[in-house]
C-alpha cells in the first residue's frame, strides 16, 4: 500500500502559521513513507473562492518546501459528487428537509431549556411526497440530511451506536453516532458542504491517511459511516493539536500577521517557521531544524501531546536568529547577491551574528558602503587624532586591532570612551557587528572619508 495523503485548504483567504501545521505534518508523513502529498482545493464555496488565493496558497507551500505530487481542485469533480448523492438518495440515506434556520434554533433552544443535547429530531422523514411538494410549492428549498446509522430499522428510536478507530496521533478514539444530528450535506441552494466532496474525493484518490486539526475528532465517526455507505475503503485518521494563540485562541485568516505570505515578506526563514509549526505541542523540544529532511528525520506523530500548541512570536523570534546565524555562506550566497549585498564571504562571518532576520543583511552592507558618520563635538579632536594614526593598506584581520592600540598609547582615552567615538564615526551605528570584521571590508578610502 502507497500511503497517500492530502492538504485541502479552501482558497478564501491567506493561509497562516497555524495552516502550516497540518500542511507540515502530512508532506512529513509523506517523506517518512515514501509517500504522496495530493494539494486538494476545496474550492466548492464558488462566492468566496479566488483564483488569486490559489496562487498564494500554492506559492506559500512552496516557501514552506512542499513539493505536491499532485494538484486537484473540487470545483472540477462536482459530476462524481452528484453521482454520489444520488446513491445517498436511492439507498434512503439522504433525504430532503425543510425547516428554516430559524426553526431549527427554536429546536435547539427547547431542547436546550429541557436539559437535552441540541439532535435534529428527523421530523423531515415524517413527511410524504405531497407535504413535500406544497412545501416546496410555498417557495422553500430542502436541504438534504444524511441519515446516521445509529438505529435498528426505526429512526426514531436511535440507540448508542459506537464509532472506533486507531488515531495514528490519539490512539483508540470512540465516538457515539446516537449524540449527533443527521450531518447537512447539500445546502438549500444546491451546493455541497465540506463532508460529501471531501469523502467522494478522498476515495476516489485513494487517501490512506488523513492527518487533520482535532476539531474534527466528533466529524470523524460521521464520515466514517458516510465512507462506509458509499462502499469505498476507510483511511487512516490521525488528529494532531491546533496551533493557537498565546491566549488559547483559534487562529484565523483573519490574521494577516501570521500568514505565511507576511512572515516570508518580513524575512524569517521558512524553516524557522516550519520548525515552530510541527514541533510546538509535542512531547520534545522546539529547536530549530535546517531542512526538511531533518525535520522529517526529527518528527514523530506519536509525540504530538493532546494539549494545545500555542504559538509564541518570540520562540519564532529566537529559532529564526538561531538559524540565520548557523548559515554558512554556501548556504547564502545566492541570496545575498539578488539582494544587491557584496562583500562575499568575509562580509558575511562579519555581520551573521548581529542578525535577527536575513534581510538585515543588506542594511549592513549599505553600512559598509555609505554609512553618514556621526561624530559628537566632544570627540572632534579625537577622531583627528585617530586619522593621524591610521595604518596604511593592504588590510586585513589585524588592522583594526594595530590601530586601536597605536590610538590608545597616543590618547587618555579607553574602554567604551575610546571604542564608541570610532564606531560611531566609522558605521555611524552605536552597536553592530565586531570592527576588526568590518575595517578591511569598509576600506582605507572610506573610512578616511568618514573620519575627515
Amino acid at each position: 500500500m502507497t500511503v497517500t495523503v492530502r492538504f485541502a485548504p479552501s482558497p478564501t483567504g491567506n493561509i497562516h502559521i497555524g495552516n502550516a501545521r497540518p500542511a507540515l505534518i502530512n508532506w512529513l508523513f509523506a517523506l517518512q513513507n515514501d509517500g504522496e502529498f495530493i494539494l486538494r482545493f476545496d474550492d466548492t464555496d464558488l462566492e468566496r473562492s479566488r483564483e488569486e488565493y490559489v496562487e498564494g496558497i500554492t506559492r506559500d507551500l512552496t516557501w514552506l518546501g512542499i513539493k505536491p505530487h499532485r494538484v486537484e481542485r473540487q470545483s472540477s469533480r462536482v459530476e462524481l459528487h452528484d453521482t454520489a448523492a444520488q446513491k445517498l438518495r436511492n439507498a434512503g440515506l439522504l433525504y430532503p428537509c425543510y425547516e428554516t434556520p430559524e426553526q431549527l434554533e427554536r429546536q435547539r433552544k427547547r431542547l436546550a431549556g429541557r436539559g437535552l443535547p441540541p439532535i435534529y429530531d428527523r421530523s423531515a422523514l415524517a413527511l410524504d411526497d405531497e407535504q413535500r411538494k406544497e412545501l416546496e410549492s410555498e417557495g422553500l428549498k430542502p436541504h438534504w440530511r444524511f441519515l446516521l446509522p445509529n438505529h435498528e430499522g426505526d429512526p426514531h428510536k436511535t440507540r448508542r451506536t459506537e464509532v472506533h478507530w486507531d488515531d495514528v496521533i490519539r490512539g483508540r478514539q470512540t465516538v457515539d453516532l446516537a449524540s449527533m444530528s443527521d450531518p447537512v450535506l447539500v445546502r438549500g441552494d444546491g451546493s455541497y458542504l465540506y463532508t460529501l466532496p471531501s469523502v467522494v474525493d478522498d476515495i476516489d484518490f485513494g487517501i490512506t491517511h488523513v492527518l487533520r486539526g482535532d476539531d474534527h475528532v466528533t466529524n470523524t465517526g460521521v464520515q466514517i459511516a458516510l465512507f462506509e455507505a458509499l462502499g469505498g475503503k476507510v483511511p487512516n485518521f490521525g488528529h494532531h493539536n491546533l496551533l493557537t494563540t498565546e491566549s488559547g485562541e483559534g487562529l484565523s485568516k483573519r490574521l494577516g500577521s501570521l500568514s505565511l505570505h507576511t512572515l516570508a515578506e518580513e524575512g524569517y526563514e521558512a524553516m524557522a517557521v516550519a520548525s515552530l509549526a510541527v514541533l510546538t505541542g509535542t512531547s520534545g523540544p522546539v529547536e530549530p531544524v535546517p531542512n526538511i529532511a531533518a525535520l522529517a528525520e526529527r518528527f514523530d506523530p506519536q509525540s504530538v501531546t493532546k494539549s494545545a500548541a500555542k504559538f509564541d512570536s518570540l520562540e519564532l523570534d529566537s529559532l529564526n536568529r538561531r538559524l540565520v546565524h548557523a548559515l554558512d555562506f554556501n548556504d547564502v550566497e545566492t541570496r545575498l547577491v539578488a539582494m544587491g549585498v557584496g562583500g562575499g564571504e568575509a562580509f558575511w562571518k562579519a555581520i551573521r551574528e548581529n542578525l535577527d532576520r536575513f534581510n538585515e543583511a543588506a542594511d549592513y552592507w549599505a553600512m559598509v558602503e555609505t554609512a553618514k558618520p556621526v561624530i559628537d563635538a566632544e570627540d572632534s579632536d579625537f577622531i583627528g587624532q585617530a586619522v593621524k594614526l591610521l595604518p596604511a593598506e593592504p588590510w586585513d584581520g589585524d588592522t583594526w586591532s594595530v590601530w586601536v592600540s597605536a590610538i590608545k598609547e597616543n590618547s587618555e582615552r579607553k574602554g567604551k570612551g575610546l571604542f564608541m567615538p570610532l564606531r560611531k564615526a566609522l558605521t555611524g551605528r552605536e552597536h553592530g557587528p565586531e570592527l576588526d570584521k568590518l575595517l578591511p571590508l569598509i576600506g582605507r578610502d572610506r573610512t578616511l572619508a568618514r573620519l575627515l
